[in-house]
């Protein structure tokens, strides 16, 4: 699904061109569930978004389901984008003003869908990741779980290729955290290809694959052997409001 060969990006810092990737070389088969870890500086959001066609490399390769992408213009990228791949962000990113349906179709508006289509596959969006009764609900009637499963719902309504996470879990209780793993596990197993990027090992303990980058180069990449079961993880974890 992603293949990325001898990919470089440098940003210009007046005269001095400093590297942010160097060289990565990198094959993520299709279905897989992948996390990317690194300290900050390490090159992993320059990663992600040149993974989700938000940048450009300086030199080497970006192939997306078997088509070069690294070269296309901002037009096909902004199609790209909209397409085939989910973005889902640590702040939300969600509009205010309008309840959790509207949000969830936004992706859909850029495609130009009827509007009853629109609708009818956001509310099927929102059941999926549990929240049919909070459709009508704007943001700020929302815990942060709820408003990061919106956000989910938004990445998947255009059935994407690939999910894009980027810290998806970073502003979230242990609890709430474990309910989004348990979406990404359950969209996993549909056979969706999931990149998640997290500072948290045990987060990237919920992923079949781990890639760990330090100063812009890959410096491991390991298979979990036994990933973390968040399904199993919430039944040992208190309710809401009550102490352990």
């Amino acid at each position: 699904m992603i293949k990325i060969s001898g990919l470089t990006k440098e940003y210009a810092m007046g005269k001095v061109k400093v590297p942010a990737l160097r060289e990565v070389d990198m094959e993520i088969p299709r279905g897989q569930f992948v996390a990317i870890m690194g300290p900050s500086g390490s090159g992993k959001s320059t990663l992600m978004n040149i993974l989700g066609c938000l940048d450009r490399p300086t030199s080497g390769e970006y192939c997306l389901d078997g088509e070069d992408v690294s070269k296309k213009s901002d037009n096909d990228l902004a199609d790209i984008r909209n397409k085939r791949i989910g973005f889902i962000f640590q702040s939300y990113n969600l509009l205010s003003r309008v309840d959790a349906a509207s949000n969830v179709e936004l992706p859909l508006i850029y495609r130009g869908m009827a509007a009853g289509e629109r609708r009818a596959r956001s509310i099927r969006a929102l059941e999926s990741v549990g929240l049919s009764k909070r459709s009508q609900h704007k943001p700020n009637e929302m815990s942060g779980g709820e408003q990061q499963r919106v956000a989910v719902a938004r990445a998947i309504v255009g059935d994407p290729k690939v999910i894009l996470a980027d810290e998806p879990t970073g502003n979230l209780d242990s609890r709430s955290g474990e309910e989004i793993m348990v979406i990404f596990q359950q969209l996993h197993e549909q056979g969706i290809t999931i990149v998640l990027v997290t500072h948290d090992p045990d987060i990237a303990r919920h992923s079949e694959r781990i890639i760990s980058l330090r100063d812009g180069r890959i410096i491991s990449d390991e298979m979990v052997e036994e990933p973390l079961d968040a399904r199993e993880i919430i039944v040992g974890m208190p309710e809401p409001g009550i102490s352990a």
